[in-house]
């Protein structure tokens, strides 16, 4: 890369820092207001009276830059996230930083929940130059959309460490500034060089090899893969070499792979992976043990100290995993879990109507977990009965040293119910019978703290993994009420996200003051989580209309979004705005990719209703990423798990 690339490697320091949150008044008539006070997104609206001037991405922004020659600064972020809170405390709504801003660049703030399609092609931009990713992301383009350098996070001033100094935002929007200024010639070499690597990546995804054989021999070696990354003390998926340490995510497809496994197999040794990891997360601070319902990941091995955002396609992937589970196991802390997890997100996530809310903030008052962690005198005041409050002290681990920024307890479980009941010569029954109205006076407590954002839009794609977590539950506790409510959510999404032609519209929300609709195009997950949640309230209803709205959802998601060439689904329809990529995801992280639930789907139709095209749709997906699932297997878990269910039905069909 050229010189201009230089000099932006050289801004970039891998380290990221904890800040001051600081704080803010409240003001009753803003002194600033952008553009994004027009908007309907919550994120977008949360940064309309910045002194930065946002655009909302369109042609307005791209055209203003091209006419005045300047770069563009993208902000990507969504309203859970606290980092992202953070930075617009400290650099967009800092009067300095937004004259910088707004003197060299024209800004664009982008919520990733509302554009997904954007965030994944210029997250991977970053990761062509060598970053990891994360939000909020912070990217530098051309005045066409070319990408040219980015980060994540970065502090408003210099910060220094050791001998080295990491820059802050401010002088990295000077030397970018200055650069453009300088040198655009090779500012436009290292745009055009980024964007030629991140469309190939894009593009690249999903060509798979040919000579790859769909058999069982290619799923045991992910098996294999997912043995060697498994951490046999704490459960989950990490790396050996550095004993587990850093962030641990749940990643249910990796749970749900291995469980479907034990059940084809036989094989315990599967069962005992998946279950170790639940019965740890279930113990630990990253399950709300006082309100029910999981936070996004944990911070270390352990799983105790979560990132306390709540995020609604977690809560609906780990009901799935959990209902599997329980009705493999029976255990009856798994039951437990799924009625407390079911009760929170129809407590705090889903509106009168049936649309399931997207996400919970992590922080109050600019304070990290605050609505969750406890102090001594926190605890004291809840349990004014010494025995009371020893008792929970013991059960919550709340006894030593606080865990959390050193003043506040995070709860979690010392041990399992039957250790602690053991320990206490109770009963499993007579140690709940103590500690489930004692854990009610601490969730009274608690409900009298200001709590977090909740963000009340409602995705497409995030529902229909929710209506399917219902739905499996339902099943495996034989409690009709759960089905009930994804009925209900499935017939609200069908009716206000989906256009006369059949179409599905992604969002469904309102601006304060303004009547609720749907509104952005749908995208791939859009139309496979939500065809998922379907087939999953198909199975526990038998009801019909499930399975014919699941249909036209597939037909409509093969004709809009399917590459005719090379198989597999393109992120995007066919007629969406153009960006200077186009991808198709396949990796399953956190949330499983459109691609691989699109290829259960179909297997899944094809089983059902006997219709060849779609088993022929499914082995094109198969066929296309087949190379990645020889290669990095683990990384697609939830399409080995359709893999699985494709050859199972290919070979009932040959003995029929």
């Amino acid at each position: 890369m050229g010189r201009a690339s230089f000099v932006f490697f050289g801004l970039i320091l891998l380290t990221q820092v904890s800040a001051d949150a600081g704080d803010s008044k409240a003001k009753e008539k803003p002194k600033h207001t952008n553009r994004l006070a027009k908007e309907t997104s919550p994120y977008l609206l949360m940064h309309a009276h910045n002194p930065t001037d946002w655009h909302p991405w369109g042609p307005e922004a791209f055209e203003k830059a091209k006419k005045e020659n300047k770069l563009i600064f993208l902000s990507i972020g969504y309203s859970s996230c606290y980092w992202c809170h953070v930075m617009e405390r400290e650099s967009f709504n800092n009067e300095k930083v937004a004259k910088i801003l707004n003197d060299h660049f024209i800004c664009i703030k982008v919520d990733r929940e509302e554009r997904p399609d954007i965030d994944q092609v210029y997250m991977t931009a970053l990761n062509m130059l060598r970053q990891s990713g994360g939000w909020p992301l912070s990217m530098f383009l051309t005045s066409d959309g070319r990408p040219i350098f980015g980060g994540t996070y970065w502090p408003p001033e210099d910060k220094r460490f050791g001998d080295e100094t990491m820059k802050g935002f401010k002088s990295i929007l000077n030397v970018v500034a200055d650069l453009w200024k300088e040198n655009p010639k090779d500012v436009e070499k290292q745009a055009d060089k980024l964007a030629a690597v991140t469309a190939t990546a894009l593009e690249n995804a999903g060509r798979g090899v040919a000579l790859v054989e769909l058999d069982r021999k290619l799923l045991a070696g992910i098996v294999d893969d997912l043995k060697d990354e498994f951490d046999p003390e704490y459960g989950g998926f990490g790396n050996p070499n550095k004993k587990f340490q850093g962030p641990k995510f749940p990643v249910p497809s990796r749970l749900e792979f291995l469980l479907q496994q034990a059940e084809r197999t036989k094989d315990n040794s599967f069962t005992d992976m998946a279950c170790l990891t639940l019965d740890r997360m279930a113990l630990g601070g990253i399950y709300d043990q006082v309100g029910g319902g999981f936070h996004r990941y944990s911070t270390e091995r352990t799983w105790n100290v979560p990132h306390f955002e709540k995020m609604l396609y977690d809560n609906a992937q780990l009901a799935e995993v959990y209902a599997r589970a329980y009705r493999m196991t029976k255990k009856p802390h798994y039951r437990r879990i799924l009625e407390e997890t079911l009760a929170y997100v129809e407590r705090e996530m889903m509106s009168p109507e049936g649309a399931f809310y997207s996400s919970q903030d992590a922080e109050t008052h600019h304070e990290e977990g605050r609505s969750y962690v406890w102090t001594p005198e926190e605890l004291a005041a809840a349990l004014p009965d010494k025995s009371d409050l020893s008792f929970i002290r013991k059960v919550y681990d709340a006894d030593g040293k606080p865990n959390f920024e050193g003043k506040y307890h995070i709860l979690h479980l010392a041990k399992t119910p039957f250790e602690l009941a053991k320990e206490m010569n109770l009963s499993t029954d007579d140690f709940h019978a103590k500690l489930n109205p004692l854990r009610q006076k601490l969730f009274e407590a608690r409900e009298k703290r200001d709590k977090p954002f909740l963000n009340k839009i409602a995705l497409t794609s995030w529902s229909g993994q929710m209506i399917a977590g219902f739905a499996e539950t339902g099943v495996a506790l034989g409690e009709k009420k759960y089905l009930d409510v994804a009925s209900k959510a499935a017939d609200f999404v069908l009716a206000m996200q989906r256009t006369k032609d059949g179409r599905l519209l992604r969002t469904y929300g309102a601006p304060p003051g303004q009547a609720p609709k749907a509104a952005v195009h749908g995208y791939l997950e859009d139309y496979a989580f939500l065809t998922h949640g379907l087939l999953a309230l198909h199975d526990a209803t038998k009801d019909n209309k499930w399975l014919d709205a699941a249909r036209q959802l597939t037909d409509v998601m093969i004709e809009f979004h399917g590459d005719r060439k090379s198989g597999g689904y393109y992120f995007t329809a066919h007629d969406h705005e153009k960006l200077f990529a186009r991808s198709k995801d396949q990796y399953d992280g956190a949330q499983p990719s459109g691609n691989s639930v699109a290829a259960r789907n179909l297997t899944r139709l094809w089983i059902k209703t006997g219709e060849d095209k779609y088993r022929a749709e499914a082995e094109r997906v198969f066929k296309s990423f087949a190379g990645q699932l020889k290669s990095a297997g683990s990384g697609l878990t939830a399409l080995a798990t359709a893999l699985d269910l494709y050859i199972e039905g290919i070979g009932a069909r040959k003995k029929s």
